[in-house]
C-alpha cells in the first residue's frame, strides 16, 4: 500500500514539473526574457502604490506614475514583438525605468501630501 502510494505521489510529482517546465517555454521565446526588468517593474509598481497608502504621493502623482509605469511596460512589449530583446532595447528600457525611478523618488519626497479624508457626518 505504502509503495502503490508513493509511486502514485511520484508519478503526479513528475507530471506536475514536466507541466510547468512544458508551461514556461510556451509562454516566452527564449530571446524575450527579461526577469530583471519585470522584477523592477514589480518593486517600481509596489513603491507607487505604499506611497499612495502612506500619503507620500496624491492621487494625481501616483497617476502619473503609472502611466509612465506603462509606458515602460508598452516600450518593453514592443521590444519582445519581433521575438528577440536586443541588448540595445535592454539599456534603453533600464534607462526609462531609471527615469520613473528617480520621478517616483522625487514625488515621495516632495512637500506635497495627499489631504487627509474627510469623514461624512
Amino acid at each position: 500500500m505504502i509503495k502503490k502510494l508513493s509511486t502514485v505521489a511520484a508519478a503526479v510529482l513528475a507530471f506536475a514539473t514536466f507541466s510547468v517546465a512544458a508551461q514556461g517555454g510556451a509562454a516566452s521565446a527564449p530571446g524575450t526574457n527579461t526577469p530583471r526588468i519585470d522584477q523592477r517593474q514589480a518593486n517600481q509598481e509596489k513603491r507607487i502604490d505604499q506611497g499612495v497608502a502612506s500619503g507620500e504621493l496624491t492621487k494625481r502623482e501616483a497617476r502619473r506614475m503609472n502611466r509612465q509605469q506603462a509606458a515602460v511596460n508598452k516600450a518593453e512589449d514592443k521590444a519582445k514583438a519581433d521575438g528577440t530583446v536586443t541588448a540595445q532595447e535592454r539599456r534603453q528600457l533600464t534607462k526609462a525605468q531609471n527615469a520613473t525611478s528617480r520621478s517616483i523618488r522625487r514625488q515621495k519626497h516632495d512637500a506635497q501630501e495627499r489631504p487627509a479624508s474627510v469623514p461624512k457626518p
